[in-house]
């Protein structure tokens, strides 16, 4: 395997999106800032509680691709989109840096989906209340597509980025 295969492979961010209402699908940006304590400035997710930021593998969104669905990253709400990563197989209390500076912890895996939910109505199902989680930030920073995911810590097991 050469050099650039191997970055190729290590997990990173695939989109950023954000919105100013809860429910809906999110809009892909450029960046986001992560601010401690509060998750994404501008999203409407955000706050002083222990969802600021949400994450979903585009593993998970192929998954629904599959199966027919039209769907992109963001249209299942989440804030990160990660590649190469099963985000939904890393314990609560996992901690990982994303890009030169942000730092989470997570906090929840999957959630109870709400009645109404714009997106289950859209796509005809939602897997974020099965494979999405939940981080708080504990480091604030700029957060990019492409910006690399390094895992550092993982409750009772150690260090990996995969």
């Amino acid at each position: 395997m050469t050099q650039a295969e191997k970055v190729e492979r290590r997990p990173s961010v695939v989109a950023v999106s954000v919105s100013d209402r809860k429910g809906v699908v999110k809009e892909n940006v450029p960046l986001v800032e992560l601010v401690v304590g509060h998750g994404l400035a501008g999203d409407a997710h955000a706050g002083d509680w222990h969802r600021q930021v949400s994450l979903l593998a585009l593993e998970s969104i192929d998954k629904m691709r599959a199966a027919g669905a039209q769907v992109k990253p963001g249209d299942f709400a989440e804030n990160i989109t990660t590649q190469g990563l099963a985000v939904d197989a890393l314990p609560v209390g996992t901690r990982f840096r994303i890009g030169q500076e942000a730092e989470l912890t997570i906090t929840q895996i999957g959630k109870t989906c709400h009645a109404g939910c714009a997106i289950r109505e859209l796509v005809g199902d939602c897997i974020m209340p099965r494979e999405g989680v939940f981080a708080r930030v504990d480091k604030g920073g700029v957060v990019r597509p492409g910006d690399l995911i390094e895992v550092f810590d993982v409750p009772g097991g150690h260090s990996h980025d995969k």
